[in-house]
């Protein structure tokens, strides 16, 4: 594996697993914050892999616009939604009405788990590890 990416991957499957452990258990707000905790993981892990240094940024748009589009042009859109559960999610007075829905419910939930999932695949399979 790559030394660089090696620690950001190893985090990101962490928070793969969380996302699913609390998937599980029904705590869908906090699965959804781990989901993107993931992705942006992977995503930068792919970026040190690349010899430069991730940016200390939480955006899962910014850090897509960072990578060639090709290996997640095809869920870039979904992705994005991600960035809505990096704060409000997990604090009760955080940016009130950030989330216009409210706190994700099961479906969000089983969608950022399931998109985290491929995320964390793809880059796995870009850097040929398995």
């Amino acid at each position: 594996m790559n030394e660089a990416a090696k620690p950001w991957l190893d985090f990101a499957q962490q928070d793969l697993l969380a996302a699913k452990a609390l998937l599980e258990d029904e705590i869908y707000n906090l699965a959804c914050f781990h989901a993107q905790q993931c992705v942006e993981k992977a995503l930068k892990g792919l970026i040190a892999a690349h010899g430069r240094t991730p940016p200390r940024l939480h955006s899962i748009s910014e850090l897509l616009r960072l990578l060639p589009p090709e290996p997640f042009a095809d869920i870039a859109e979904e992705l994005t939604i991600l960035d809505d559960y990096y704060i409000p999610v997990r604090y009760p007075d955080a940016l009130p009405g950030s989330l216009p829905y409210g706190l994700p419910g099961q479906r969000e939930a089983l969608v950022a788990v399931e998109l985290a999932d491929v995320v964390i695949k793809r880059v796995m399979t870009q850097l040929r590890i398995s």
